[in-house]
């Protein structure tokens, strides 16, 4: 009698598994880092965040900027910043531990925050030839950053929207804080 309660608990659990699974139709894969990553040209200095999806953890953030230290060839500390209100308010700031996924290519970051508490991946889906820019995102569509090592202008915001939009990502939720002055 056990067996078979154990035989139905298990199909039941299978059945619910398969139920709730997107179809293929609606599994969107995410897209793949475009080109390999220097760590010495991307992973290190500091870098402004021109846009991002909304998160509670970024709300009241403007003038954002993530500055990047290497350790190793496959660890890069995280200081990310941000001022709260205006481009001169208070700094809120959290810094993270960086590990690279993939070395040799080096465009996937797992960055761990607060002791681990917090973990988010970071991967380089694009970027400018000459590091001026890049686009990071994590493979849920849950996250999406615009970088430049510039505070950009219009045009730049712009064509790096479109960019993002060529990826897939609905750049119509994105958020453009304010910079800090050029």
């Amino acid at each position: 009698m056990t067996a078979r309660i154990f035989v139905a608990a298990t199909a039941a659990a299978m059945l619910c598994g398969c139920v709730t699974a997107p179809s293929p139709s609606e599994y969107r894969a995410p897209p793949q880092p475009a080109k390999p990553v220097e760590i010495s040209r991307l992973w290190s200095g500091r870098c402004h965040e021109v846009a991002r999806l909304p998160d509670r953890l970024t709300d009241g953030c403007v003038a954002g900027a993530s500055i990047y230290t290497p350790v190793s060839d496959t660890r890069i500390d995280v200081r990310d910043t941000c001022q709260v209100g205006t481009p001169s308010g208070r700094e809120k700031a959290i810094g993270g531990r960086g590990e690279i996924l993939d070395p040799g290519v080096n465009a996937k970051l797992r960055v761990r925050y607060l002791a681990g508490l917090v973990t988010w991946d970071y991967w380089i889906l694009d970027r400018a030839d000459d590091y001026s820019w890049f686009i990071s995102a994590d493979p849920t569509f849950d996250r999406l950053f615009i970088y430049t090592r510039e505070v950009p202008t219009d045009a730049q915001v712009r064509a790096l929207t479109e960019r993002a939009r060529a990826l897939g990502y609905d750049v119509t939720r994105l958020e453009f804080p304010a910079q800090p002055p050029r």
